[in-house]
């Protein structure tokens, strides 16, 4: 981790959320409507949906039908409707509209685990928290960060490894690094700075 921590920011100085958002609420819906769709997409999609419903109480009264179409080209737009909608009810009747800021109260909210909820933390109140999304769980698979598949595990491996307030942004760094050159199907270890620290980059050199 002490070698690695200063080649990624060398390679990434100014990794950040790549969602658009102007507070805590619009991350949130932003970040439901991230699973299995591109931040790219969901910023295509969000500047209309936040004009139309400004906050919770909007979300929470909208039209079902009408909010499913308006995420319908995020893919698996009637679950991630009803996510946001069920969250801010709830958001609105008990928070007063406001996203709390704590983890076990996040993630009793519908659609909302871990990794949302760190999202959320981490990019909205500065609360160091580790996103393990598709990205982090297999960059740090590869790099011999961790041996674990399940999320949560692959979140307190990396937790004890990372310095806390690093954490943010070593996640941010790790997704960039997952897009452009650690990627799925075929990996570009030929050019991968990381490749000396990595274990996978080694059997397969």
């Amino acid at each position: 981790m002490r070698a690695i921590l200063p080649i990624l920011d060398e390679l990434y100085p100014e990794a950040h959320c790549s969602l658009d958002f102007r507070n805590p609420l619009q991350l949130m819906v932003a970040t439901i409507l991230s699973a299995q769709c591109t931040d790219e997409r969901v910023n295509q999609v969000t500047p209309a949906l936040f004009r139309k419903y400004p906050d919770a109480r909007a979300f929470g009264e909208a039209s079902l039908e009408e909010l499913e179409d308006a995420v319908r080209s995020t893919g698996f737009f009637r679950n991630k409707a009803r996510s946001i909608q069920g969250c801010c009810r709830i958001l609105h009747e008990r928070f007063g509209g406001d996203v709390p800021a704590r983890l076990e109260t996040l993630v009793e909210l519908p659609g909302i685990g871990r990794k949302t909820a760190n999202v959320i933390l981490g990019n909205s109140f500065g609360i160091p928290g580790i996103v393990v999304d598709t990205h982090v769980s297999r960059v740090t698979q590869r790099l011999g960060l961790t041996k674990h598949k399940d999320a949560e595990k692959i979140e307190f491996d990396l937790m004890a490894l990372v310095p806390e307030d690093r954490w943010v942004k070593f996640c941010h760094q790790i997704i960039l690094h997952g897009r452009q050159i650690c990627q799925a199907r075929k990996p570009r270890c030929e050019v991968c700075r990381l490749r000396a620290h990595c274990d996978y980059g080694q059997q397969h050199s």
